[in-house]
């Protein structure tokens, strides 16, 4: 039963209110397999369901944490997905949409004809370069599913500055709320974009670069160090949280514009 059933049964006088807050109290929290606990109520405060890390998720616990999600809240948002894991996701496919890119390990799972409402907010994402596109997908199929248009550019780092320069043009064309910048190597991007923008940039950090600082970390503290002023940064390839973030900012904003 999902929250919205409950507060039905309630209006329609078939559960007393005492029997409604105890349903509800237990539709917040659950558990799967002794090992998981999934935060129903999560999506209340943040307009999307727990985030399912499947990465060091057994086959089976993965198959039994994402058939509850979906039931409960009529969709699944996993990550890290392997790709040993591939064979569980399908089996989700004759039933249900699977919705996913070729780049990235984060796929959506949504019962047959849902689809989440437009909320308004919209989010650029600049990466520097072909590799980070892995990662910036990731933040665009989280963004979407929380109902924000996604603008993408890809392949616009400061090897060619113009190429740079023209995707914060286009992203600031379509006006949008915050811009998440995906970068690799020396991680310098997110700096040019914040020099040019009046909006919040997200600097996300990825796993790329060569020898010493490779992996991500001279693009982290790179970021950090950035003298740009407009600019937060997360952890190397935390797409998800890089999502979330600038989801926050969207909708706020398109609550504004309303």
């Amino acid at each position: 039963m999902n929250l919205r059933s409950i507060l039905k049964k309630l209006l329609d006088g078939e559960i007393s209110l005492e029997d409604a807050e105890r349903e509800i109290r237990l539709w917040g929290i659950e558990e799967i397999s002794d090992i998981v606990k999934l935060d129903f109520s999560r999506e209340l405060r943040k307009n999307l369901p727990e985030v399912i890390f499947a990465e060091r998720k057994d086959n089976e616990t993965l198959r039994n944490t994402v058939e509850k999600a979906i039931e409960r809240s009529s969709r699944a948002i996993i990550s890290r997905v392997r790709e040993d894991q591939m064979s569980i996701i399908d089996e989700f496919r004759e039933k249900y949409d699977v919705i996913s890119s070729p780049y990235s390990r984060v796929i959506v799972i949504r019962k047959r004809g849902y689809k989440p409402p437009s909320t308004g907010g919209r989010i650029g994402i600049i990466t520097a370069g072909t590799s980070d596109v892995p990662i910036a997908e990731e933040v665009r199929l989280i963004a979407e599913e929380a109902g924000c248009k996604v603008i993408r550019v890809y392949d616009a780092g400061i090897a060619s500055l113009k190429r740079s320069i023209d995707a914060v043009r286009r992203v600031l064309s379509d006006d949008v709320d915050v811009i998440v910048v995906v970068a690799g190597m020396e991680g310098m991007l997110p700096s040019i974009v914040a020099s040019l923008v009046d909006v919040l940039v997200i600097g996300l950090p990825t796993s790329v670069g060569y020898g010493l600082g490779g992996g991500g970390v001279s693009a982290l503290y790179s970021m950090l160090q950035s003298c740009s002023p407009g600019i937060v940064v997360v952890n190397i390839d935390n797409s998800v949280g890089a999502a979330y973030a600038a989801i926050s900012v969207a909708n706020r904003a398109a609550i504004g514009r309303e």
